[in-house]
């Protein structure tokens, strides 16, 4: 164990950089973006994101608001050849101090998935069935008030993994990027760890391929796994109607592996 852990801090000093300071919320990425000009890891992230410090004239970043993919929103004006040329960044902004630990990314009732994913009604049920949405008949169960994939017959398992392959891309850009105007161009995961904060800035594109690597299978747990992406039941909520949410997590430490 104590090997696997120096593996990891190790895997996460290569993959990252160091940031001087502390990180509470997006507010202190959004201060360090408008103070720029001072602001080493802010010329950092902006270098990440392959502009030239030189050729930036002016840059502005503020909180998206509403519920979108993008946490923050960056405005840069990059000077070429006496030519401004104005750049819309969305970032996604994780804060995490667990390196093993996993973060929602996203999370609703299925029947919005259905519309989403043009889910077919019998596909529906199953995921209903594991939420809690549809009470299950089934006796001996391992939570009575619902039922875990590895619970079902063999037949509806495999509608379930044949379903999340076939719709693996769009299932993958929906939960990780979004869609429309505040879709995420660039995820940054912030790790405060050991009392110092560690960063990498990798655009949407790099965390998808990232994320969505592996196959699409039921795990042990009995809840689903696309590629690096979790699915499963949100629970808690003290039992309201919110806990038969479907959710989906990442470990965006994953991302200083890379």
């Amino acid at each position: 164990m104590k090997n696997k852990k120096k593996n990891l801090k190790q895997m996460i000093a290569l993959g990252s950089k160091t940031a001087r300071g502390g990180f509470t919320n997006e507010q202190d990425v959004i201060d360090r973006f408008n103070n720029w000009k001072t602001d080493k890891v802010a010329q950092e992230w902006l270098t990440e994101m392959n502009y030239k410090i030189d050729d930036i004239e002016f840059v502005k970043a503020s909180k998206v608001r509403g519920q979108y993919k993008a946490d923050i929103q960056v405005r840069i004006t990059v000077l070429i050849k006496l030519k401004s040329q104005e750049d819309l960044q969305n970032l996604q902004v994780k804060l995490v101090s667990n390196p093993q630990g996993f973060n929602q990314i996203d999370k609703r009732k299925v029947d919005k998935y259905v519309e989403f994913w043009n889910i077919p009604q019998d596909i529906a049920k199953i995921l209903k069935l594991f939420t809690g949405e549809i009470a299950p008949k089934k006796i001996g169960l391992r939570d009575s008030r619902r039922m875990f994939l590895d619970e079902m017959s063999k037949s509806d398992q495999d509608k379930i993994v044949d379903f999340f392959k076939h719709k693996k891309i769009l299932v993958v850009s929906d939960i990780l990027k979004g869609r429309g105007e505040f879709s995420a161009d660039w995820t940054l995961v912030i790790l405060k760890m050991n009392g110092e904060s560690r960063w990498v800035l990798k655009s949407i594109n790099e965390v998808m391929n990232v994320f969505g690597a592996g196959d699409v299978r039921i795990t042990r747990e009995g809840s689903l796994k696309i590629g690096k992406i979790g699915m499963q039941r949100k629970g808690g909520d003290g039992g309201r109607e919110s806990a038969k949410m479907l959710q989906f997590k990442i470990n965006p430490v994953e991302l200083f592996h890379e």
